[in-house]
């Protein structure tokens, strides 16, 4: 019965990769948690740029528009 000695270490290493599996999912988890973290708060700041670069923009356009005036005024 050499078959019945060889399960308990068939078990005994299928438990090990379970126990693997379930540490890498935490761990993946974790990790994807944390990038969904970092992704909001790029989203967030990516739209404060675009607010500040349309406030920018506008401003410097009103600025050409001002030296435009004043260059067809005699």
């Amino acid at each position: 019965m050499p078959h019945d000695n060889a399960l308990p270490l068939d078990l005994k290493a299928l438990e090990r990769r379970v126990e693997d599996l379930v540490r890498a999912l935490a761990n993946a988890s974790a990790e994807n948690q944390a990038l969904r973290s970092q992704r909001a708060t790029l989203v967030a700041e990516r739209a404060q740029l675009m607010e500040k670069t349309e406030l920018a923009r506008a401003r410097v356009e009103f600025m050409i528009a001002r030296l435009k005036a004043m260059e067809i005024r005699p």
